[in-house]
C-alpha cells in the first residue's frame, strides 16, 4: 500500500507540538532533584522566580507572566503561604485582587536556589549561544 502523503502532516515526527512538549518535560525532569531539596515542586519554582524578582504582585499579575490560570495558581500559592514563603493578603483598593508578597524565609530560600540555573544549562549539553537562540524562538512563539 502507497503512503498518503496528504496525511504527512498529521505525523508525530511532524507536529510542532510533541518535541516541545517532551522537551519541557525532560527539562522539569532535570529540576526536579535540585527542587525537593528545597522543598518545591517545578510550578511552585517559577512563582517563587517571579517573586524573587518582583517582591509583591497580584495573582492576575502571576497567572498572566507564568500563563496559569487561578485555578492553578490558588492552590500553590495556599501551599506556599503554608510553607512560609509568602503572604497572600486581599488589596484595600480592591477587595478583588490578591497581593503576594515574598517573606523572609521565601528570600532565604532564593540563596539556595543559585546553582539550579547553571546546573540546569549544564544539562542541556547545549552551549550558550545555541541556548540563547533557544530562549529567542521560544519567547517569540509565546509573544501574542
Amino acid at each position: 500500500m502507497k503512503p498518503d502523503s496528504n496525511f504527512d502532516g498529521l505525523k508525530l515526527e511532524n507536529q510542532l507540538c510533541f518535541p516541545l512538549y517532551a522537551a519541557s518535560r525532560e527539562v522539569i525532569k532535570q529540576y526536579k532533584p535540585y527542587l525537593d531539596k528545597l522543598n518545591l515542586t517545578y510550578t511552585q519554582y517559577i512563582a517563587m522566580l517571579l517573586l524573587w524578582e518582583n517582591k509583591t504582585m497580584t495573582v492576575k499579575e502571576m497567572g498572566e507572566h507564568l500563563y496559569l490560570d487561578s485555578g492553578t495558581l490558588t492552590p500553590l500559592l495556599k501551599k506556599l503561604e503554608a510553607k512560609g514563603f509568602i503572604n497572600r493578603v486581599r488589596s484595600t483598593e480592591d477587595e478583588r485582587n490578591l497581593n503576594i508578597t515574598i517573606t523572609k524565609a521565601g528570600e532565604k530560600l532564593k540563596e539556595q536556589a543559585t546553582e539550579i540555573p547553571v546546573k540546569i544549562h549544564e544539562g542541556t549539553k547545549l552551549s550558550k549561544e545555541e541556548l540563547e537562540g533557544f530562549y529567542k524562538t521560544l519567547y517569540t512563539i509565546l509573544k501574542k
